[in-house]
Parts: structure tokens; sequence; C-alpha cells
């Protein structure tokens, strides 16, 4: 990826990770827990989008977590671009548009890749290449997603139908 435009990973890092009940809790979700190494979901999530065409992340959390966030992409060398603190939590679209009017306050050229923060990804290379593959049609102005095919309906995720 080119330096231009730039890319900046918006971590949302607000969820309780009740899925994963007893492992993860409202006090201390699974973004923060080192589940499938030595880093946390949320370390990995900063590490693959560190690089070229980068910026900084952004990362959208709760108050309670503020502090873990900055301390846990500290440990792992990431430097933090900014943290937006949810007043409480209202999942996933606010967050999103909080993201959106900062990065174009900041940044109107900027595309935004928005990410979760308990995601494992195993090939950080072939996402970063996807996301590079992505940016000709994030700059005509076309919303691209990522994710695997849906073989059924979720109502606990939700899923795209592709047309």
């Amino acid at each position: 990826m080119t330096s231009h435009p730039r890319v900046v990973p918006i971590i949302l890092c607000g969820g309780a990770g009740t899925r994963l009940w007893p492992i993860s809790r409202k006090s201390s979700p699974k973004q923060f827990k080192p589940l499938l190494g030595e880093t946390s979901l949320l370390q990995d999530a900063a590490l693959r989008v560190r690089g070229d065409g980068f910026g900084s992340p952004l990362v959208v959390t709760a108050e309670p977590f503020r502090f873990i966030v900055s301390e846990q992409l500290e440990a792992v060398g990431v430097t933090l671009g900014d943290l937006l603190i949810e007043p409480e939590p209202r999942n996933t679209a606010p967050a999103v548009l909080a993201a959106a009017l900062w990065c174009a306050a900041r940044d109107p050229n900027a595309l935004m890749l928005v990410m979760p923060s308990d995601h494992q990804i195993p090939d950080g290379d072939a996402f970063r290449n996807s996301v590079a593959a992505a940016v000709p049609a994030a700059q005509s102005g076309k919303i691209v997603t990522f994710g695997v095919a849906p073989n059924s309906p979720e109502t606990g995720y939700g899923y795209l139908e592709l047309t």
C-alpha cells in the first residue's frame, strides 16, 4: 500500500464478550486477554494494521477500559492515534459514526478500516493484502466489507446477502 490515501484503523473495543463467559467478563472482556498466544486480541488487532499505508489506530472503548487499552498497545510498541470514550455502550453503529466524524474532522481523505478488537485473523499478510486490494474501491466511494461467507442466518451476529 502507498502512504496516500492513509488508512486509519478504527478498533472497536467496547464489547463485554458475553459469548465467551466465564473466561470473558464485563470487567475483563476477551479482547484484553491472551487467548491464542502471548498477546491479547486487542494487541493482535493493532499489530495487524501497523506499517506502511496505515495510520495510528483510533480505538473506541468504554471509560473503564481507557487505561488498559493504552497500556496494552504501548506494551507491543503500537502508538495509539487517539482514544474515543463512549459515554455509555450503544453498540457498533454509534461507535462507527463517532469514529467517522473524528476522521472527517482530521483528514477528510483518510479511509477508515473499521475492525473489532476481538477477532482472530491468523494470516496478517493476507489481511493487509486484502485491505490494499480494497483501497481503490474505497477511494471510489464504495463501502468494502471483509468477512467469512455465511452458510446460514444468525441473528446473534447478522449477515450480508450478496446480490
